[in-house]
């Protein structure tokens, strides 16, 4: 009896978070319009739909012209109901979005702030915070949490930053962290954040691959609706792989590494943009860097591609500012591929501003999705 109950009550969460997923992406529906993409019957929609509107979460917009019968409701999310802050901790700067259910950025920053271990640095870390939510006219009690992206392993089952060799930090506590902030706090990858920001709110289910291409490089796996982390929350740490044995020394230590050919570094010491802007104007140093360059990210993209079959995705500062530069890597790609294909399924990020803040947002706002 209680099993069967429980049974209940997991068909009506799931429905109702189906309801309002679907209110969410869509903007102004009808409950019909709900029902028919669902497949759920008209009155459970309009139940919950009901249930919604109470709660502060869907809003009534008046109603949609009659097509011979009576006239439907148009509903609408309520978009900043909630709200979710991400963070994007880099080893010399910070960025900060603050969203809303829907995914919208209402507000977005980049300063710069050297990392710095220990508490001094985390204090006036949450002190930017909150003058960037007080600039942003952010209502605290709608704050969901803070997700923090971080450039390291992020060991979800022990509750720690594992390792990052570009900060120099090993076996940090979330709770040593999280503490001095007034929000609850979640940590993600910062790969894994910018891939959650490409897949999540896209509507394609496809499984791809994520390439970061920072100043560091790095890398996940998104496969329908979810990341994945592996045995030990390394999943897709391409950086790390070899592409050149004995070849320069990485900042990891090791040599050969792809980040020490494939970082945005390796392009320039300035800013990405102006570096694209050069070779776009046929800058003769530009254009030698990036046939070097390119030549060893094809490797990289069609290893991957050989191994998981799956779209490949160009973020980080490079990916975001490549453009019309993408057939280049598409066209080395498919000079070694091994079953002729056109390089398609390389394609450049969607996002190109605050990515990894904006998925470590995004995965606060989904884990408050799961819940409703």
């Amino acid at each position: 009896m209680d099993k069967k109950k429980e049974t209940n009550m997991e068909v009506k969460k799931r429905n109702r978070n189906s309801v309002f997923r679907y209110i969410c992406s869509h903007g102004t529906v009808s409950n019909p319009d709900i029902s028919y993409a669902t497949q759920m019957s008209l009155p459970t929609v309009t139940q919950i739909t009901k249930e919604l509107v109470g709660q502060g979460l869907v809003e009534e917009n008046g109603e949609f012209q009659s097509t011979g019968g009576r006239r439907a409701k148009a509903l609408s999310p309520a978009a900043n109901a909630r709200q979710a802050v991400g963070l994007d901790i880099t080893k010399n700067h910070i960025a900060m979005v603050v969203s809303n259910l829907t995914g919208e950025i209402l507000n977005y920053v980049r300063i710069y702030k050297p990392y710095a271990v220990g508490d001094v640095y985390c204090r006036e870390i949450n002190e930017e915070l909150e003058r960037f939510l007080d600039k942003s006219g952010a209502e605290r009690d709608k704050i969901l949490g803070v997700g923090i992206s971080f450039p390291g392993i992020i060991d979800l089952e022990k509750g720690m930053i594992a390792g990052s060799h570009i900060l120099g930090v090993e076996s940090v506590p979330f709770d040593s962290i999280s503490r001095f902030f007034s929000y609850p706090c979640y940590f993600l990858n910062d790969a894994n954040a910018g891939a959650y920001a490409e897949g999540i709110r896209s509507g394609d289910r496809n499984r791809f691959f994520y390439l970061s291409l920072s100043n560091t490089v790095g890398g996940a796996v998104y496969s329908n609706g979810r990341l994945e982390q592996g045995r030990n929350f390394r999943c897709g740490e391409v950086g790390h792989m070899t592409v050149v044995p004995g070849g320069k020394v990485c900042y990891c230590g090791k040599s050969g590494c792809l980040d020490a050919y494939c970082s945005a570094k390796c392009l320039t010491d300035g800013k990405v943009e102006y570096f694209f802007e050069r070779l776009e104007q046929g800058g003769r140093e530009e254009i030698c860097l990036w046939e070097q360059y390119t030549s060893y990210l094809a490797i990289a993209v069609n290893n991957l591609h050989m191994i998981l079959d799956c779209d490949v995705v160009l973020g980080g500062y490079v990916g975001s500012c490549m453009g019309r530069f993408i057939r280049d890597i598409r066209d080395k790609v498919s000079e070694r591929n091994t079953f002729a294909e056109d390089g398609s399924f390389i394609r450049t990020c969607r996002h190109k501003t605050g990515t990894a803040a904006l998925g470590a947002a995004l995965n606060v706002i989904e884990m408050f999705m799961e819940q409703v």
